[in-house]
């Protein structure tokens, strides 16, 4: 049972990886790059319970709209101080959806997910061998 539980987290953590890498290739191809300003940090809790900040940053999209949006990738090393003035891009079909155009903000979700699912599919490997 536990080398089947292995076996999907492996290939569910995996096929996010691979989707998350597509959607940042399209998003470097196709979209929309402009600025935002870290506007706010908002106190969150991570799964650990302790505190967490999560930045908010503020954009206008090319039709004049304000968007807000929080990053995705969040942890030690991700946060963001208010005033700062990021790099973002979206898709001009779907503003919110927007990222940081930082290394560590873009492919933070990809490597995350890979070496998650290479984790999972080491421990089903390992599971089954002994």
């Amino acid at each position: 049972m536990g080398v089947m539980l292995c076996w999907a987290a492996a290939v569910l953590l995996l096929v996010v990886a691979v989707r998350e890498g597509f959607q940042v290739r399209r998003l470097r191809i196709e979209g929309i790059r402009t600025h935002g300003v870290v506007v706010d940090n908002v106190r969150t809790s991570d799964s650990d319970g302790g505190p967490m900040w999560v930045p908010v940053i503020a954009f206008t999209d090319q039709s004049g709209y304000r968007v807000e949006f929080s990053p995705k990738v969040r942890g030690s090393g991700m946060g963001l101080a208010t005033g700062r003035q990021v790099p973002v891009i979206y898709f001009a079909h779907n503003p919110q959806n927007a990222r940081v155009l930082m290394r560590r903000h873009m492919q933070g979700t990809v490597w995350f997910a890979l070496f998650g699912g290479l984790a999972f599919l080491g421990a089903a490997v390992w599971i089954s061998l002994s």
